[in-house]
């Protein structure tokens, strides 16, 4: 069977597979070792904001106990930090390292490198058209508000 005979959400889920660990790939040659796919999930929510535990917990639909975890692997590898909350000191804040930025720029750089393989297969018009029927079905399958927002669910959780 060749690739273009499968049905549309089949063709996705390779793909995804696939691009997840070119990326991870790409980020590692960059000196970013030790990322995984979740990690992204809790950095996408740093990206505009420094929540608590609590709070990213939530966000990510997840116990504090698994967000917690998630901070704790990320603070060892040097991308997170926590910082004090004045109004109540048993509270912190997560926030992106200097790190963690670059950790976020080496992913931006590597989905951006495989976008431009895939414009130079199929040229920009095709590329665009398969971006509007993809954005369709993220509403389809209603994580449109999700994207906007930075609070896609990890589908491994």
């Amino acid at each position: 069977m060749e690739p273009d005979e499968l049905d549309l959400p089949s063709l996705i889920v390779l793909a995804s597979g696939g691009v997840v660990r070119a990326v991870l790939d790409r980020m590692a040659a960059d000196g970013f070792e030790g990322a995984k796919p979740s990690h992204g999930y809790v950095i996408q929510r740093l990206v505009e904001d420094e929540p608590t535990i609590t709070a990213l917990a939530e966000s990510l639909g997840i116990t504090q106990q698994g967000a917690s975890k998630q901070v704790r692997d990320l603070e060892q590898l040097g991308y997170v930090e926590r910082t004090a909350v004045p109004e109540d000191q048993r509270a912190r804040r997560i926030r992106l390292t200097s790190s963690g930025r670059a950790l976020l720029e080496s992913g931006r750089a590597a989905r951006a490198a495989l976008e431009a393989e895939v414009v130079e297969r199929v040229g920009p018009r095709t590329l665009a058209s398969a971006k509007k029927v993809l954005a369709a079905l993220l509403e389809v399958v209603e994580l449109g508000d999700r994207v906007r927002t930075r609070t896609v669910p990890d589908p491994g959780q």
